[in-house]
Formats: C-alpha cells, sequence, structure tokens
C-alpha cells in the first residue's frame, strides 16, 4: 500500500513492501564521550541528542514491515582498507586503528565501533561495514537492497553532511528515491546539518526528500 506524507519540496509517497531504512554510523566512536568524534575535539551531545528520535523511527519502521539497515564506518584490523590519505586525516594525538578508551578507533569487533545499544541492530536486520564514507562504496549494501525488490530509501544517523549525505548521493545515483528524517539526523557543526537538508532538497529534490519525523507517525 502506497503512504503520503508530508515532506519538502513535496509529497513523498512510498509503499513499506519496498522501502528501506538506513540509519548510518550510529556507532559509540562517534557519539559516546571518549570515542573517536570526541578526540577530534567535537561535542559528541549534539549526536547523541537524536538517538530518541532515530530509536522512534526504528520501532515505526520495524512495525510496518520496512527493511532496516545499519551501517558502521570501520576497517579491518590491519587497515588495509584505510587508505593513508584517511588515516592521516586524523588529530596527532588519536587517528584510525589507534586505541582509545574504548579500544582501536573506527576497527571492526572494537567496542567503540558498535552500534549504541539503544539502537542496537535486531535479529535479521542488515548490518554493513563500510570503510568509506558512502553506504555503497565496497559494500554489498545495493545487492541486499536490489535482492529484496526495494526502490525507496528513508535515512537516519551521522554525520549529516559526511555519511549521510554521501550515501543519499550515491543512492541518488543508483535510482533510488530518497528522504532523510530531519530529525534524526545529526552534524557536531549544526550550520552544516542545515545547509545539508537544504542542499538535499534544493531544486525538486536534487538529491531527495526531507522531512520530520512527525510527518510519519502523523499518517499512523
Amino acid at each position: 500500500m502506497t503512504v503520503e506524507i508530508a515532506a519538502q519540496p513535496g509529497p513523498f509517497a512510498f509503499d513499506a513492501s519496498h522501502t528501506a531504512l538506513i540509519v548510518i554510523d550510529m556507532q559509540r566512536d562517534f557519539i559516546e564521550p571518549g570515542g573517536f568524534g570526541e578526540s577530534l575535539g567535537n561535542d559528541v551531545s549534539l549526536l547523541a541528542a537524536i538517538v530518541p528520535a532515530v530509536a522512534e523511527l526504528l520501532a515505526l519502521a520495524r512495525t510496518d514491515g520496512w527493511t532496516i539497515v545499519h551501517t558502521r564506518e570501520s576497517h579491518a584490523p590491519d587497515l588495509s582498507d584505510c587508505p593513508p590519505a584517511k588515516r592521516l586525516r586524523g588529530t596527532p594525538r588519536m587517528r584510525i586503528g589507534d586505541p582509545g578508551p574504548m579500544g582501536r578507533i573506527l576497527v571492526r569487533g572494537e567496542p567503540g565501533n558498535a552500534i549504541v545499544d539503544a539502537l542496537a541492530p535486531a535479529a535479521g536486520e542488515i548490518v554493513i561495514d563500510k570503510p568509506g564514507k558512502g553506504a555503497f562504496y565496497v559494500t554489498t549494501l545495493d545487492d541486499e537492497l536490489r535482492a529484496r525488490e526495494i526502490t525507496h530509501l528513508v535515512f537516519a544517523g551521522v554525520t549529516t553532511e559526511v555519511c549521510v549525505q554521501s550515501s543519499m548521493r550515491e543512492a541518488n545515483d543508483r535510482g533510488y528515491t530518497c528522504l532523510l528524517v530531519e530529525d534524526a539526523t545529526a552534524s557536531y557543526f549544526p550550520a552544516f546539518k542545515q545547509a545539508s537538508l537544504e542542499m538535499i532538497r534544493s531544486q525538486g529534490g536534487i538529491v531527495g526528500w526531507t522531512a520530520p519525523l512527525a510527518a510519519f507517525t502523523m499518517e499512523r
């Protein structure tokens, strides 16, 4: 059944059976004190503030039978999938692969690389470990979605201007119809989030649509 919600730049219509929720990088390393995000000098409380909204969105998607995907920005323990140009962009005191308060930074299997407990994947949900910013780069995400006949993607997660927007742009190029939930995404820099929302929905939705979480709950 097709549902239509109020969004920008116009109504967004989707069928739950062909829709996936993509929750980007809600990881301890980015959201909790002591992780990679804080090591870069960021206020992680700005990201932690969206956890309740993302949890509500996850509950809605689970109830309505959407496909659910969680991503983690992560690297192999030997860092073979982390180019030096990426690793060296960290701060001198803490870079990808270095020991941190929650284990090695952004390394698969380390405690800090885990998704925060409040948003933990449920059994059967897809978890994608991505070595890049975009969720499609060197991952099986496109294959997973096409195998399930997914055409529409609803995005949440962090950070808005980097991994979320990168993933939306990749999805748009691959032919998916995309929407970003405005209060279920965040940036360490609020101005960057606002600029990203405006870019995504500009020119008639050049990358996709945006809407608040309330647009979904009002339809229930």
